[in-house]
């Protein structure tokens, strides 16, 4: 008698599940909502522009430009002056920062550091007051007129004017850097705390001093902290506008359109929203190249 065998069972394909997805969409409803269909809108505005027509006193309507008003934006000569204006305070300001920021993270991870809940709470302090006020309050320590600063600078002979154009640049870089070191040192001490205490342990057992563990170990561990940190700062610098803008109430130093955000700003407030909108398209691809360049730079050296 034959022994019959029963067939294999055919290859079932996995069931999808909506799960997922379902998962996702707390965050999908709003990104799409405030990201994407802002962003959609503003490109489809900057490639249209507003014309009046029977005259003076005829309506005005909106007609298909396409890439005039970018070639507008390019060509006028505070665009390029607010551009370099803001990649010379990157070049500084963010190395400055994260630097500081690594450094007080590496100071509280450290086995000798005490009361570490309350230094962090106290570095992390400043990125929670509104970037307004703390504008407000900086502006209040660089003005000569009421600043015990400035007063204590003249004393001791060193007349700076923190409000001049010379000066004024660095001075928001203080406050930026003021605002925002904490935010970094938390993301830095937060990767600390992921590296293996055994590595630490044993390389102090050879002999090991506590700089050369976070030269040699530490550090290059949280070499992905350090490019987020570094990416977010990127994306951070060129979005500047508080800071000047609080400023620009003070100082005459600091213009309409002395950053890039704070030059859409001002053709926005003069309803050129066109304009306005190519500019901040601009600014967003700049932004992204950028930040991907410094991505493609530190993951090759990474490598």
């Amino acid at each position: 008698m034959t022994p019959t065998t029963t067939p294999a069972p055919a290859h079932r394909r996995p069931r999808r599940t909506l799960a997922p997805y379902a998962f996702l969409t707390p965050f999908l409803i709003p990104f799409v909502l405030f990201t994407l269909v802002p962003v959609g809108y503003a490109f489809w505005q900057s490639l249209h522009k507003t014309e009046r027509t029977g005259g003076t006193f005829g309506r005005t309507q909106s007609v298909f430009a396409g890439f005039d008003q970018y070639a507008q934006v390019v060509k006028e000569p505070y665009f390029a002056e607010s551009v370099l204006r803001v990649a010379g305070f990157a070049l500084v300001q963010i190395p400055v920062m994260l630097l500081l920021a690594l450094v007080l993270a590496l100071l509280l991870d450290s086995a000798v550091a005490r009361a570490k809940r309350f230094f962090r709470l106290v570095y992390f302090v400043p990125y929670g007051i509104p970037g307004v006020v703390a504008a407000l309050m900086w502006a209040f320590l660089y003005d000569p007129r009421l600043s015990p600063v400035v007063d204590l600078l003249e004393s001791a002979g060193a007349h700076v004017d923190l409000l001049g154009p010379h000066a004024i640049l660095w001075s928001i870089g203080n406050v930026v850097t003021w605002t925002y070191t904490g935010y970094n040192m938390l993301i830095l001490y937060a990767a600390l705390q992921a590296v293996p205490g055994d590595i630490a342990e044993a390389a102090r057992v050879d002999g090991a001093s506590g700089w050369t563990i976070a030269l040699r170990i530490k550090i290059p561990i949280i070499r992905p902290a350090l490019v987020l940190t570094g990416v977010f700062s990127i994306i951070g610098t060129f979005q500047l506008f508080t800071e000047p803008q609080v400023f620009r109430s003070i100082s005459t130093s600091v213009t309409s359109t002395y950053t890039p955000n704070l030059a859409a700003y001002s053709l926005a407030s003069g309803d050129n929203y066109s304009e306005a909108a190519a500019l901040s398209v601009i600014l967003a691809v700049v932004t992204f190249l950028l930040s991907f360049a410094f991505l493609r730079f530190t993951t090759r050296r990474q490598g």
